[in-house]
């Protein structure tokens, strides 16, 4: 037969209480049985001694017969008493139909005779020899009684013991019940924190982390939303415009014409298409910022000419001098993937921004407050006033005559800010143009 293990608390907590009461009462009772059964051998055996000694003077000798008519000499029917002549012959034996063996130890002994055992005592004087035995299955009854007492008041109270458990119990775990409620009633949107009143002390850990993983999963769920609408938002302008340059293309009868608006589609495809990786790109950020990607140990110098190397055929087609001009050793925890993004968007910003023929350099320092990434550029720069606006998603400088998506940035500062780093934007003394300084902490 297959034993059915119970998952419940409440089952688990009232059958090992049940279980701890069952074993203190059986406990208790054996404690009390051989307590019991350790007094009255005392008090038996001190009993049975002084009974020998107050006979051992008091009984004559008598003949046989008079042994054999069972003359009571004691009113306790559990004590056997008989006495012995130095020629070993029987001249008292009390009232009893136990019949014990004729050689007797001096003193204390346990003799096993017709079925059971018995304990003696034994003594010798110069006529005679006293000899008082008593069952021991008397002792072990009158033990087993008192512990039978001991046991009974314990078996009576546990039926009002295990009520008062379950009702603690019960009563202990009820908030658990209520948080259960509270999370089963929920809709599917509803991501409010789980109130915490009256929770015990080993409860209120889990839900204040299921409130924060709620938490997590709220921003995570509304930074969802605001994408899809931004993403939505921002897609519906270049698709207008690919519609109409398809609808221009339809129209033109002279090979120019059509060459014109081919090369105007071609060029909105490739916006659309830059736009829908930039938003892959920031999906996949966010994404790994809910899901909590693992980190470890990435060398910054070496992702550093790693990107320049990638992006050194980009700034060669605008004739742009792009060079590490300094790499020093440093580490940074974080995400590999996540900061290799970082400083290629970093870069392609510059190498975008920077008019041909200019220059683009790139730095990593490395000192006792962190690790400091610098992106220079030769370019036109960003107004002081629009410095913290082009942080913001699908915002660009007014006046720019650049292509892009407006998200550049906005990925480096999320990146940024989830690897604790500092992210600012000023103007470079050497170049002229943007200088994009990230500084990682140490």
């Amino acid at each position: 037969m297959k034993v059915r293990v119970t998952h419940s608390l409440r089952g688990r907590l009232l059958w090992f209480l049940l279980a701890a009461i069952t074993i203190a009462a059986v406990a208790q009772a054996s404690i009390a049985y051989r307590t019991a059964l350790n007094d009255a051998d005392q008090i038996f055996d001190y009993h049975m001694q002084q009974m020998a000694l107050s006979l051992r003077s008091r009984v004559p000798l008598t003949s046989t017969e008079d042994a054999n008519a069972d003359t009571p000499i004691t009113g306790n029917d559990d004590l056997v008493v008989q006495v012995w002549s130095p020629d070993g012959v029987r001249v008292f034996r009390s009232a009893s139909h136990a019949h014990l063996p004729q050689r007797a130890v001096l003193g204390f002994s346990n003799v096993r005779a017709n079925g059971t055992t018995y304990r003696i005592f034994s003594i010798q004087t110069d006529n005679q020899t006293v000899q008082v035995a008593q069952d021991l299955a008397v002792r072990r009854s009158m033990a087993s009684n008192l512990a039978l007492r001991t046991l009974g008041p314990i078996a009576v109270m546990m039926p009002i013991l295990m009520l008062v458990v379950w009702w603690v119990v019960s009563g202990s775990l009820e908030p658990v019940a209520r948080v259960r409620k509270q999370v089963a009633s929920r809709q599917a949107d509803d991501l409010s924190a789980v109130s915490e009143a009256g929770l015990p002390d080993e409860v209120r850990p889990l839900v204040q982390e299921l409130n924060l993983l709620f938490g997590r999963v709220r921003t995570a769920f509304d930074a969802q939303q605001h994408f899809v609408a931004d993403a939505a938002h921002e897609l519906r302008t270049p698709l207008a415009a690919l519609k109409l340059q398809v609808q221009s293309l339809e129209r033109s009868d002279s090979p120019d014409a059509k060459r014109v608006a081919v090369a105007r589609l071609t060029a909105g495809i490739e916006r659309a298409t830059r736009l829908v990786e930039q938003l892959l790109v920031l999906a996949r950020q966010e994404a790994s910022v809910a899901g909590g990607a693992p980190r470890q140990p990435v060398d910054i110098a070496g992702a550093a000419k790693r990107a320049v190397a990638e992006l050194a055929s980009v700034a060669a087609a605008k004739q742009i001098d792009i060079g590490l001009q300094r790499a020093d050793s440093g580490e940074v925890d974080g995400q590999p993937d996540a900061l290799m993004i970082l400083l290629r968007n970093l870069i392609d910003n510059a190498i975008k921004y920077t008019p041909e023929g200019g220059t683009v350099d790139v730095s990593v320092v490395a000192e006792n407050r962190g690790v400091t990434v610098t992106v220079e550029d030769s370019g036109p720069g960003i107004p002081p006033a629009e410095r913290e606006r082009v942080f913001d998603r699908f915002y660009r400088v007014p006046g720019s005559d650049v292509k892009g998506s407006g998200l550049g940035l906005a990925i480096i500062k999320s990146i940024a800010e989830r690897h604790g780093a500092s992210l600012a934007l000023g103007e470079s003394k050497r170049l002229g143009g943007l200088e994009a300084t990230v500084t990682f902490p140490a």
